[in-house]
């Protein structure tokens, strides 16, 4: 079960993994467990993603047809 869309959202923009570390100032591995789920960013984290990525959170986390 995919908990979150960071991967999605990297893949629609053309942007990597790599540069969204180097945005965050986290390590590749830790984007990287990021994008495939393996662990989640806590709430803070998830803001800065949204707000580099210039998204609104909720396209992180749902998809649109499951928000009411």
């Amino acid at each position: 079960m995919k908990l979150n869309k960071i991967k999605l959202v990297l893949d629609q923009r053309g942007s990597s993994q790599t540069w969204l570390a180097k945005k965050l100032g986290k390590s590749f591995s830790t984007v990287n467990a990021y994008c495939c789920n393996r662990y989640q960013p806590d709430l803070t984290t998830l803001l800065a993603i949204a707000e580099i990525l210039q998204v609104d959170l909720k396209d992180l986390i749902t998809d649109e047809h499951e928000r009411v």
